[in-house]
């Protein structure tokens, strides 16, 4: 039996740990699913044990499962269990620790991570309490790293453990209630349930409250008044000086005077340097803000970001810190992506001098997300495109500030004032290894004060204020970070559950639908405290006071079960209005069109059968008219018929597609996905025993040593 159990994160993260650790050869076990690997590590008969993240899962007992059947009360106090979810990996942990002399936790160095690791040595200790207990933190999965954290053990962090679990527990409490007392009062459960969370609700109400915004916004016009001119072959344009007219009568009056110009005086120039400062480099919410520019939501970010750390190729990608500490060794970062032929220049650039990184701010948590090493170029495209952002933004903080060139003109036509502004990129700096961030350079050609300029033609713009945009995933990750809503590591989980949760769609624009507009309308009219940020960050504190030691995980939990049963009362007695409130919405939010039989609603159904989705009469008997509906994406009213057909029309919308199709199956419009349909559905199968045949999932092998 092994004298030493390592326990690590995850499988992959187990892998790595064991192969640069180990003094040979390493030997790859399982029982069941389960993976461990064997070898000797300082001569000592050891076992890496990898998790699966949380092995332990939180929950009420039994008895309070049946939603209908139990007093939302009594569950805001309920007990709370600690179950084993991974039978497989638990027993393991019984089985091989039982004489283990060590234990070292391994698992992901922040509060998440500790407390994986502590619900894993409690099942271990049931069978071996007596084992010697320690904890390894590290950064990145690097040979250099992890050999310095296995030097340089700590004990665990109680407290830090204490603290996740304490989030876990009061977000299962307020979740459950919530979600089951809004379920039941809108008559949504099963599949079909609402979901509330403590902070995801107050998420959800930023983005119907900035909709609501767009909604009330009145448009107000206005007009510009643009010439256009030409000089050595630069076409360019000039505003008048007014910018915006807000009053009609007076941009024409203006645009009288000047319609018909041929020339223009050049009556000033004036030209600034301006200095745009290098980035600093990406603690988590920056790094995800950035990453969604690439065509990814910020969870897909985040998973690729996980995946390259436990490969060793990036360091830890959870983190407030946003300044390098000075253990970091920053000219072996540089020298180990020399390795890379487009990065070469640049490291070469920066290493010529004494490096001066830029600062943001500095904490005590991980360092900021850094390459560790380049991957190989069998890495695949999107892994690759996270790599390359994280990889150019820390070249880009050794690299000296860019400068651009601001000319601005006045130009007097018919004895207007006009102004044409220019932009140029007079030394790129940081901007030659960061592509990232645009920059939009504006050529003017060579003026000269009291020079003549031909006026090509002046334009009369009439114009709308518009509304507010809607939150980007990177807008939505600012403004939680702003709100102390979420932490660097759930906040791109949080928005997650909500596309999940069907209560937001789009991914450059996102934008609620009516069951997200009536969940927040009923409780910011009868409990607004769930839905705003103040009660959500409070929490979060004490949270925080927990893993400082400063405050006990009982009197928190306890503390917010009370809070909980305030807001309870209020709903309860408010329980009439919401059903009312929230089954209008979900009525108004289910009538996708007008029936073309007989002008009654055609609202979306489930078959009692297959439970698949369908459009029917809402006039049914009397009315039979049905159509078949995709069994994937929101579904949202268009009030339009079909040009081709004339049948209803409703709009798809999804994570990757926002369509507009028509509900006529026979309608020529679909001949182009039918002719696919087929075509997929006379390919010939695979045979059984081809390459496409899944491998068996476990097998013994022996690893190589890094």
């Amino acid at each position: 039996m092994a004298a030493h159990i390592i326990i690590a994160e995850k499988s992959i993260a187990g892998e790595r740990i064991a192969q640069i650790l180990a003094d040979s050869k390493v030997i790859t076990k399982a029982h069941g699913r389960a993976r461990y690997f064997e070898l000797e590590f300082k001569k000592k008969p050891t076992i890496v044990l990898p998790l699966k993240g949380h092995i332990v899962e939180v929950d009420f007992p039994k008895k309070y499962s049946y939603w209908k059947g139990t007093d939302l009360k009594e569950l805001v106090n309920a007990p709370i269990d600690y179950n084993p979810a991974e039978l497989e990996i638990a027993h393991l942990l019984r089985s091989l620790g039982k004489e283990a002399q060590t234990v070292t936790i391994a698992t992901d160095a922040d509060r998440e991570g500790e407390s994986i690791g502590v619900e894993a040595l409690r099942i271990l200790q049931q069978t071996n309490p007596s084992a010697k207990v320690d904890r390894a933190y590290f950064s990145a999965m690097t040979p250099k790293e992890l050999q310095k954290s296995f030097a340089e053990l700590v004990d665990v962090d109680y407290n830090l453990s204490d603290s996740a679990d304490s989030r876990r527990e009061i977000d299962l409490v307020w979740g459950a209630v919530l979600t089951r007392y809004i379920s039941i009062m809108g008559n949504r459960m099963g599949k079909d349930f609402i979901s509330v969370g403590r902070v995801q609700t107050p998420v959800l109400a930023l983005i119907v409250n900035r909709e609501k915004e767009r909604l009330a916004f009145e448009k107000k016009p206005y007009w510009e008044i643009i010439a256009h001119s030409e000089k050595d072959k630069i076409k360019f344009e000039a505003a008048h000086k007014e910018g915006k007219f807000w009053e009609e009568v007076k941009a024409n009056s203006v645009y009288a005077k000047v319609k018909d110009a041929k020339e223009g005086l050049v009556k000033s120039i004036s030209t600034k340097t301006r200095t745009l400062a290098r980035p600093i480099p990406f603690n988590t919410t920056q790094f995800l803000r950035s990453a969604t520019t690439l065509g990814m939501s910020a969870g897909q970010a985040m998973n690729i970001a996980e995946s390259l750390y436990m490969q060793g190729f990036i360091s830890y990608p959870r983190t407030d810190c946003s300044a390098y500490p000075e253990s970091l060794n920053l000219k072996e970062l540089l020298e180990s992506l020399n390795a890379h032929a487009p990065y070469a220049p640049f490291v070469k650039q920066i290493l010529a001098k004494p490096l001066n990184p830029s600062r943001g701010t500095e904490t005590k948590d991980h360092p900021p997300i850094h390459p560790t090493r380049v991957p190989p170029q069998s890495l695949g495209e999107r892994e690759w495109k996270v790599f390359e952002l994280i990889a150019r933004r820390f070249l880009a903080t050794f690299m000296d500030d860019a400068q651009t060139e601001n000319v601005s003109v006045e130009i007097d036509i018919h004895r207007e004032p006009f102004i044409a502004n220019g932009q140029t990129i007079i030394f790129a700096g940081w901007k030659a290894v960061y592509p990232y961030s645009a920059l939009n350079e504006t050529i003017l050609p060579k003026l000269k004060e009291g020079e003549l300029i031909p006026i090509l033609k002046v334009d009369l713009l009439g114009k709308e204020t518009q509304p507010p945009a809607r939150y980007s995933q990177s807008a939505l990750l600012k403004l939680m970070e702003e709100n102390n809503l979420g932490t660097k590591a759930t906040r791109a989980e949080i928005i997650n559950k909500l596309y999940a949760r069907g209560y937001i769609s789009g991914l450059k624009s996102i934008e609620p639908n009516q069951i997200a507009f009536a969940v927040i309308d009923s409780l910011e009219k009868h409990c607004h405290i769930v839905t705003e940020p103040k009660m959500t960050a409070e929490l979060e504190k004490e949270m925080d006071r927990v893993a400082e030691g400063k405050q006990k995980k009982i009197k928190v939990v306890d503390d917010s079960r009370k809070l909980l049963l305030e807001v309870l009362d209020q709903l309860l007695l408010h329980k009439m209005e919401v059903a009312s409130d929230l089954r209008k919405a979900f009525m108004h939010q289910d009538v996708m069109a007008i029936c073309p039989l007989d002008g009654g609603n055609l609202i979306i159904r489930k078959a009692a059968a297959s439970g698949k989705r369908f459009l029917g009469c809402g006039n049914y008997p009397n009315c039979k008219q049905t159509y078949s509906l995709p069994q994937k994406g929101s579904l949202l009213r268009l009030n339009k018929n079909c040009p081709i057909c004339k049948a209803p029309m409703i709009k798809l919308r999804g994570k990757k597609f926002n369509l507009e199709i028509c509900l006529n199956m026979n309608c020529a419009s679909k001949d182009e996905w039918k002719k696919k349909q087929a075509e997929k559905a006379a390919a010939p199968a695979t045979p059984v025993g081809t390459p496409a045949t899944p491998k068996p999932r476990v097998r013994k092998t022996t690893a190589k040593k890094v």
